[in-house]
């Protein structure tokens, strides 16, 4: 219960320190921002009321003019003898013409301050309990309107203390400019016609509702401020504290309550989060999870009753009341805010869904044709089918731009200048920070109509060989002959060269080749017939069309043969090249025909083939040393 109470008494210290803390940044934090706007507010307002002030004493010294020839004109005619008519004719048409005159300054002075509502600055005259009792907005002699807000609000104070007061003690003296409020001899506010004009009323009733104001004012603050006014406030203000405590002590035993039955679900209700085979959350992580959403709730329930605490207790006492509206208001007003704005955008809302609904229905017409043209069902001569779905995928981005553009308008604070910074800055960003990824994205798109390879072509693309297994927007991936994935940014397959094994392997068939080197000793007749036998004897390799051998090259110490032969499984070209070696090997071995480095010397002199001995007739016999021996005598050689 301490607890509790002393929450209450923090929220209450709490808002009156925020509202002094409010005070002092006003006064302290941004005293030069207040003070410059203030100075020119006032100073507008001055410009304004000075050219205003000056026009009407222009008026006023021409209407005390009139009035003195008023009064002799009228003074003349009392003394004319009933027998001068025409003289008093012509008094009393210069007496008419005079009223006439009045009348139409006056009628220039309620122009000139009609066109002063909506510029001119008005000055609030204070109650006791910080209302608004009436505006002024005239000047009166040399009081200007601000200074007599402020004595008026004085006076209208000084009054309280008189405890004589009653409704008669306020008088209205009637004079020839101005009508007076008087309060025991003293004048509390004098009324002119210029006051009158700017409230839209004569002079006199003015007079009589600032009476009627400031006598309700007065007697609302003896009411309020009297002893027993203020022991029942005191008291109800006291009730509700504990009403309210009572209501915070059964919230938090209501929420002690519910995290008992949460902890009790344990591996019952609460068994854990599982999608498919991954465990999100397990029973003991569930349970923390709706323990501290119990726990949040609970603050939360208890702040909104202190808050809620707050206006109602303020708003018992009167010089407090201002505090139980603020509160109100932080929370009435966005909620007001919210539902208005939300009122107001409904048509656009509106607007909105039937854009979408549209937009809907585009995007199934879209995806109808392109499931048609992939499913071959629609051939379009020059649109080849692989190209459908990258075709879709970008008509559907663009019409969806379009969607947004055409939806952009109707959200709701498009047209505020923060709305339109921040889309600027995210097109900022998106455009500088996503160049390199654009450079990818277009050489994806121009990969994709340029068919170079699909999805399972062996490829070279720069010196990378594999298997595609992946084409995007931004990268190509390959596998490799030892499993190696390797991911190639498209703009790097734009501007290398690539090959492609297995575009026309299934057709045509690809052809694979090597080069062998073999001495001038052997007969090329016999390569060209063993290289041929081996490539009959790969797996893989196609009968027909046949292998075929061309001659590269005649170099220093050997000939340059090359096997040319057709197959249809690219993607086994490095098994067939091996079984290729090995059967090259065999039949020459078979045939007797040495492969040996191209720098060796053909002569065998006493030495071994280098043919594997499994090839070799059993009787095979290394062959003995040539040697040459000359007679010199005779001139004969002899070996």
């Amino acid at each position: 219960m301490k607890k509790i109470i002393s929450i209450i008494l923090l929220a209450v210290l709490f808002f009156f320190a925020g509202e002094s803390l409010y005070a002092q940044k006003d006064s302290a934090i941004l005293p030069a921002q207040k003070e410059n706007l203030a100075n020119e507010n006032d100073s507008i307002n001055s410009a304004i009321l000075q050219n205003f002030n000056k026009k009407l004493n222009e008026i006023e010294q021409l209407r005390i003019s009139d009035s003195i020839t008023k009064a002799n004109l009228e003074r003349q005619i009392s003394t004319l003898q009933n027998t001068d008519n025409i003289k008093k004719e012509e008094l009393q048409k210069q007496l008419k013409h005079l009223k006439d005159k009045e009348a139409k300054r006056f009628e220039e002075k309620r122009r000139q301050i009609d066109s002063l509502r909506l510029t001119a600055k008005a000055y609030p005259v204070i109650g006791f309990f910080n209302d608004t009792l009436f505006y002024i907005f005239n000047k009166s002699g040399s009081f200007s309107a601000e200074e007599r807000a402020a004595a008026i609000q004085q006076r209208i104070k000084a009054i309280a203390n008189n405890y004589r007061f009653k409704k008669d003690s306020i008088q209205l003296v009637y004079n020839e400019g101005s009508t007076d409020l008087v309060d025991n001899d003293k004048t509390i506010i004098s009324v002119s016609d210029n006051d009158a004009i700017w409230e839209n009323t004569t002079r006199n009733d003015l007079a009589a509702r600032y009476q009627n104001i400031i006598y309700k004012e007065v007697l609302k603050y003896r009411q309020e401020t009297n002893v027993t006014t203020l022991a029942k406030e005191i008291l109800l203000a006291l009730l509700l504290i504990i009403l309210f405590v009572f209501a915070i002590k059964y919230i938090a035993k209501l929420f002690r309550w519910t995290r008992l039955k949460i902890r009790q679900q344990k591996d019952g209700l609460l068994k854990g989060i599982k999608i498919k085979d991954y465990t999100l959350f397990d029973a003991s992580m569930e349970v923390k999870f709706f323990l501290n959403v119990n726990n949040v709730l609970k603050w939360l329930f208890i702040f909104l009753v202190v808050y809620l605490a707050l206006p109602v207790i303020f708003g018992i006492f009167p010089w407090t009341k201002n505090y139980a509206t603020t509160l109100f208001g932080y929370i009435l007003n966005p909620i007001k805010s919210i539902a208005v704005s939300f009122w107001n955008f409904v048509p656009n809302l509106i607007t909105i869904i039937v854009i979408v609904f549209v937009f809907r229905y585009v995007f199934k017409g879209l995806k109808y044709l392109k499931d048609e043209i992939t499913n071959e069902k629609l051939t379009i001569p020059g649109f080849y089918a692989d190209w459908a779905n990258p075709s879709y995928q970008i008509i559907r981005v663009l019409v969806f731009a379009f969607m947004i553009i055409v939806i952009f308008p109707y959200l709701p604070g498009s047209n505020s200048p923060v709305f339109r910074g921040v889309s600027v800055f995210l097109g900022f960003l998106f455009t500088f920070g996503s160049a390199g990824s654009l450079s990818n994205i277009i050489s994806g798109l121009i990969l994709t109509y340029m068919r170079l390879f699909k999805i399972g072509d062996r490829v070279k693309i720069g010196e990378q060989l594999g298997d595609v297994i992946e084409k995007s927007l931004l990268v190509t991936r390959i596998r490799t002959i030892k499993n190696e994935i390797i991911s190639i940014p498209n703009s790097t397959v734009m501007n290398s060269h690539t090959i492609n094994y297995s575009s026309e392997a299934p057709g045509l068939g690809l052809i694979i080749n090597t080069t062998v080197t073999i001495g001038y000793d052997t007969p090329w007749r016999e390569m060209h017939e063993a290289l041929i036998e081996a490539a009959l004897r790969t797996e893989l390799v196609l009968k027909d069309p046949k292998p075929f051998v061309l001659q590269t090259g005649l170099e220093d110490f050997y000939v340059s043969y090359q096997i040319n032969a057709y197959i249809r499984e690219s993607n086994k070209q490095a098994t067939i090249y091996s079984s290729l070696y090995q059967n090259i090997q065999d039949v020459c071995n078979e045939k007797g025909i040495e492969i040996m480095s191209p720098h060796y010397f053909s002569a065998r002199d006493g030495n071994e083939t280098t043919i594997p001995p499994t090839y070799l007739p059993k009787d095979y016999k290394a062959p003995g040393f040539k040697i040459k021996t000359e007679n010199r005598n005779n001139g004969k050689e002899a070996e």
